[in-house]
């Protein structure tokens, strides 16, 4: 120490590693360390596997130190990471508040939030929610409030009525500190050398401390121990020979003549005649006798235990273990940060909420979404509500429904097949225009996009049927489309005069009907076409009377379908739906039979739906117009009719777009 009379310890002798238990951090010049707090019970029981088993691998330490314990809770976010950090002393650590979604009043949700992560101030937490909530960066939170008490925190984020409490809780998890990262360095000096260390080496240095402890505690007490029984060696000699040792005393001149008689007459040491010479009268009866000699064999046996500890290093262990036990009998408790084992990254999916969408598609390529709310249902024959502000060149091409979570297939007349996220289309209002796809896709020149497939899994038990305006059509496994590439990909091989018309995803077991401009149809098997690769080129499906005539769409049905009709559509707004049933199957590559009656008065077919009683449809003018109706509402009638009027267009207007609504989809 300061005035060299005393030594003091580089390391205090504790009983438990604390670095680990209570953790630490800390700078120096070029290097700085972060330890995080552990579980002590587990931090002994890892210690006593080692001590028993020295060859102790990292892995086995870790199924009972699964991570670090922090005092405030919370979630550690994914166990991978946790072992990288034990075997190289470095890493990661992503903390999750702990949050639960309970129902309010009115039937309003709540986020509660019970445990934030480590070394997160809550007053902060709220702070900065309340401004995010202010500033529209989170929307759906109404009110915050902090319930806390004595018996533990309580933070409560009250949700607008409908909102999705998943989203909103995503959405605070990334852009709040309810979601943390934790980076731990685990550098420490070790014999005044700073080191990187991992789990293990971590707990055999601080089991080497606690051997170098035990046995210098144990030599001390040796030391003290043979110092007890010089003493008592000399009191029991001098009570075996009381008479004796009275008689040299009291004939002595002086303690010091009386010291150098005693060390003369019985060969004791100074320390010993001193001890003699000090001692008080009342130890000289004779029980007090009797408790030197029993002092003195205990400090015999005492003595032997001791040399015994420091010549065998098994019981230097066993005390350790013994002590361990002792510390976590009195300390220990459960673990309070437990773990999620899913440690994905939050998606853009995560954070946004999961609906259902009308997504319009104009033919010059304008693309928007819509929600479904927007259009009301109207009576046959109506004028229809604007449903896009197009251009007059322009009108509306496409029109489906799809959840924001779902990816879309874009086929173009090209051939090719592109990917985009539902979410990533733009939303607008009825009226307004949307983004241009060339925006949104990396078309070539004078490329359009002709059928979107909404598609949430791309299972190789699907496939995907594409047929083009001559007549060609080939199936594909939609599982070939499951790696989005930003430049597109071949879907089918075409010749330049030839474009693809219209994309459906399939089972594999269905019907098709493929529908000429001039009202003809052919229904045949999809197993009368062979699965091809991306590239191939595809079969024949329909073949025609007139060289003018082309495929204008392509419905799916199931082989046993029954109560379901195929609505056919005219380009100046005419249209009927048939049973299903007056369509006979045939074989594939022929010219079918007929299925509108084409006059000047309702013009040729646009576009072809297989749709049940109680699905709606969307129609779409080439000028924007919009009109949604019931299918129930539409005339039932033979396949060689003309049809009636579903939607009032003027002379210079035309049918662009149909569109199906299922019922449960709109639900």
């Amino acid at each position: 120490n300061y005035d060299n009379s005393l030594k003091e310890p580089d390391v205090l002798p504790s009983r438990i590693p604390n670095l680990l238990v209570n953790g630490s951090a800390g700078i120096a010049v070029g290097m700085a360390t972060n330890v995080p707090p552990h579980n002590l019970s587990e931090i002994i029981e890892g210690v006593k596997l080692l001590l028993k088993n020295k060859d102790t691998s990292i892995d086995d330490l870790i199924k009972i130190i699964p991570g670090p314990d922090f005092p405030t809770g919370a979630f550690i976010y994914g166990r991978s990471g946790m072992r990288e950090i034990y075997r190289t002393g470095k890493g990661v650590i992503r903390l999750r508040a702990k949050a639960e979604i309970e129902e309010g009043k009115k039937d309003k949700e709540q986020i509660i939030v019970t445990e934030i992560p480590f070394q997160v101030n809550k007053a902060r937490l709220i702070e900065h929610v309340a401004h995010l909530v202010r500033d529209k960066k989170i929307d759906g939170i109404t009110d915050l409030r902090d319930e806390s008490d004595r018996k533990g925190m309580r933070i409560v984020f009250e949700l607008r009525k409908g909102e999705d409490s998943r989203v909103i809780l995503n959405q605070l998890y990334k852009n709040t500190q309810m979601q943390t990262s934790f980076g731990v360095s685990m550098l420490a000096l070790d014999h005044q050398q700073p080191k990187l260390l991992n789990l293990k080496d971590l707990l055999t240095i601080f089991i080497n401390h606690r051997k170098e402890v035990v046995t210098r505690r144990t030599a001390f007490e040796l030391k003290k121990a043979e110092e007890k029984a010089h003493i008592l060696e000399a009191l029991k000699k001098a009570v075996e020979n009381l008479d004796e040792v009275v008689a040299l005393i009291r004939k002595a001149q002086s303690p010091a003549v009386a010291q150098e008689q005693l060390i003369a007459k019985f060969d004791f040491s100074e320390a010993q005649a001193k001890a003699i010479l000090e001692m008080r009268l009342s130890r000289l009866t004779g029980l007090e006798r009797e408790k030197i000699i029993e002092d003195y064999n205990a400090t015999m046996n005492l003595i032997k235990e001791l040399k015994s500890i420091l010549a065998d290093e098994e019981k230097v262990v066993q005390i350790i273990l013994k002590e361990l036990d002792e510390v976590k009998k009195a300390f220990g408790d459960d673990r309070r940060t437990q773990f999620i084992d899913e440690q994905e990254e939050l998606t853009v999916e995560d954070l946004i909420q999961e609906e259902s969408m009308f997504v319009t598609v104009t033919y010059s390529g304008y693309v928007k979404r819509v929600p479904p709310s927007t259009y009301r249902a109207q009576k046959r024959g109506g004028k229809g509500v604007i449903g896009a502000a197009t251009k007059a060149e322009d009108f509306i091409k496409d029109i489906f429904v799809a959840s924001t979570h779902d990816y879309v297939l874009c086929f173009t007349d090209q051939g090719r097949v592109y990917w985009l996220k539902v979410h990533k289309i733009p939303e607008g209002g009825r009226t307004a225009r949307g983004k241009a796809i060339i925006n949104l896709l990396n078309l070539a020149p004078q490329e359009r996009v002709q059928a979107i497939l909404p598609v949430k899994e791309f299972k190789d038990t699907e496939y995907v049927v594409m047929v083009t305006k001559k007549g060609v059509i080939k199936k594909t496994s939609l599982g070939a489309f499951a790696r989005p590439m930003k430049r597109g990909i071949i879907a089918l091989t075409i010749d330049p005069s030839d474009s693809v018309v219209d994309a459906r995803v399939t089972d594999g077991a269905q019907e098709i009907i493929l529908v000429s401009r001039n009202g003809q149809s052919i229904r045949f098997s999809e197993g009368d076409v062979r699965e091809m690769g991306r590239s191939a080129r595809g079969v024949t499906g329909m073949r025609f009377k007139e060289d003018d005539d082309e495929v204008v769409g392509m419905s799916i049905v199931t082989p046993d379908a029954r109560d379901s009709h195929l609505l056919t559509v005219t380009d100046k707004g005419f249209g009927k739906r048939t049973a299903i049933e007056e369509y006979r199957v045939q074989g594939r590559g022929g010219s079918g039979i007929r299925t509108m009656k084409i006059t000047d008065k309702n013009g040729p077919v646009v576009a072809v739906r297989y749709v049940h009683d109680e699905d709606e449809i969307i129609i779409a003018s080439d000028k924007g117009k919009v009109m949604r109706t019931k299918v129930s509402e539409i005339s039932e009638v033979g396949r060689v009719a003309q049809g009636v009027r579903l939607i009032k267009v003027a002379d210079d207007e035309r049918v662009g777009a149909v569109a199906t609504i299922v019922k449960e989809d709109e639900e």
